[in-house]
């Protein structure tokens, strides 16, 4: 696994109220979110960045005003391969 480090000053933790653990994963949530968001990732590799089960990251797009659902035929086509492949590789 590939990792990525960030650097922050400590007031972004004072001003959100967090402790860098919680800003971390929250960190890793939005950016995960996003990448779905504007597909490039898919639901399970989005989840796999946010380091949740698809289920869980699925019901947190809800909380973020995003579907789990792709709004085409193509988005959900390519889900279905994108969990297809996953399945044979388990």
């Amino acid at each position: 696994m590939n990792t990525l480090t960030i650097s922050y000053p400590r007031e972004v933790l004072w001003a959100l109220g967090q402790e860098p653990d919680e800003f971390e994963a929250q960190s890793r949530l939005l950016l995960a979110v996003k990448l779905y968001e504007v597909g490039k990732l898919s639901t399970g590799l989005a989840a796999q960045l946010a380091g949740v089960p698809r289920i869980t990251f699925m019901f947190l797009l809800g909380q973020h005003g995003l579907s789990p659902f792709g709004e085409t035929e193509d988005e959900l086509e390519e889900d279905l391969a994108n969990a297809r492949q996953a399945r044979r590789r388990e």
